[in-house]
């Protein structure tokens, strides 16, 4: 099946998760997509979590709908084979330090002058300029530095950093889209160009207007838990067989429809009902009323109630309930491809679906250098050209 992306090549040169994330999104549209690692020391997301008989199981998604190649661009002559490769190439997708492509011969001057129609996609923890371009970085830091962490947590707990990359996964969304945007110029004017992407930005427009809150309030945001300055009620509550639910009150109806359904229609009398703010401030009121009529019944029975009643709620899942969940199975957010090395197994799907040209899992993350041949020999190295690079340390 084909994507939209179909007819597109895209080489992967980055490691760990915001760049081969990126990589991954436009190969699950049809892109075809060439991972690119060092011979002696593949991308070190095969190694990241969990394993089953040595084989990294992260990888099988991350590196998922991508051929395998090994290069050693530090080597004159794998950084010859990699610019050979990006010659008829439309987007490279790479993380290394700011200057370290350039050292190689591969700066984008140089990629540019021999592939004009080039989109070189840099991924980085702090972007290609300013005091900090040369340091290292990952997303934890971006998720401390961009004001996250600071407002997450409980108010008088640690400012917290989640248990997964999500900054590197809102900077690989954000890579992927501004690809698309430069390859839409590209088709426009004949020209590629380079795209500069710092993983603390994305993160910080995800976060709302606390620039603007501070430019024009000397607002700072607190750490309120699960808890919203915007509206309440909003936050978990347990139930009476030891699970969890949580409640939103986004809108005001919502917010009425909650009250009425716990028996508390004094509370949406009273003045200060009337706007999420003011909602807000009395936080621990409407949480006792919402979280006591909550223990007193299971989960089951409260998403029963919530549902007929027309509020909002969701249950609390681990990945059992989100396997299970009848919603979930519904879409097929979950789906069971083939692996080579461990036969079938679950991963979520693409991330979104298309009425006329749908995404889809061709294959999971395939073993470091496994297509190296067939690319080179796709480029027009001959088998012996092939081995002599291979004994050399080339690939």
């Amino acid at each position: 099946m084909s994507g939209p992306l179909t007819g597109l090549r895209v080489v992967d040169a980055a490691t760990l998760f915001a760049g081969p994330l990126a990589a991954t999104y436009l190969g699950d549209f049809g892109a075809e997509v060439i991972k690119v690692e060092h011979p002696r020391r593949p991308d070190a997301a095969r190694t990241h979590g969990q394993a089953k008989d040595g084989v990294g199981l992260w990888w099988k998604t991350l590196g998922r709908n991508k051929r395998t190649i090994t290069l050693d661009l530090k080597h004159p002559d794998g950084a010859a084979a990699m610019r050979r490769l990006l010659a008829d190439t439309d987007v490279l997708v790479e993380n290394f330090r700011p200057g370290t492509l350039e050292r190689w011969g591969l700066g984008p001057d140089v990629l540019l002058a021999e592939n004009p129609r080039l989109v070189i996609a840099r991924v980085t923890a702090f972007g290609q300029d300013g005091p900090y371009a040369g340091r290292p970085g990952f997303g934890s830091l971006a998720e401390a530095m961009s004001g996250f962490a600071a407002v997450t947590g409980e108010p008088d707990g640690a400012p917290t950093l989640p248990p997964f990359g999500l900054a590197d996964g809102i900077a690989a969304l954000a890579t992927a889209y501004a690809v698309t945007a430069a390859l839409r110029h590209r088709d426009a004017t004949g020209r590629g160009q380079v795209v500069d992407l710092a993983i603390i930005e994305p993160i910080l427009m995800m976060l709302g207007a606390p620039l603007t809150w501070y430019d024009q309030l000397g607002y700072v945001q607190p750490r309120t838990g699960n808890r919203s300055v915007n509206n309440a009620p909003r936050n978990v509550y347990r139930t009476s067989d030891d699970g969890w639910v949580a409640v939103s009150t986004s809108s005001q109806s919502i917010a009425e429809r909650v009250l009425r359904l716990v028996g508390r229609d004094d509370l949406v009398a009273q003045p200060w009902f009337g706007t999420g703010r003011e909602r807000a401030e009395h936080a621990d009121e409407l949480d006792e009323a919402v979280g006591g009529w909550i223990e007193q019944r299971t989960q089951d029975e409260v998403v029963a109630a919530f549902e007929d009643a027309e509020a909002a709620v969701s249950p609390v899942y681990d990945v059992r309930g989100v396997l299970s969940d009848p919603q979930y199975q519904a879409r097929g957010t979950a789906v069971t491809v083939p692996d080579e090395e461990l036969g079938p197994m679950v991963m979520q799907n693409v991330l979104f679906r298309l009425s006329e040209t749908p995404g889809s899992i061709r294959w999971t993350g395939r073993r470091p250098g496994a297509d190296t041949d067939e690319v080179l020999a796709g480029l027009g190295m001959s088998t012996e050209e092939i081995a002599r690079l291979r004994e050399e340390g080339a690939v």
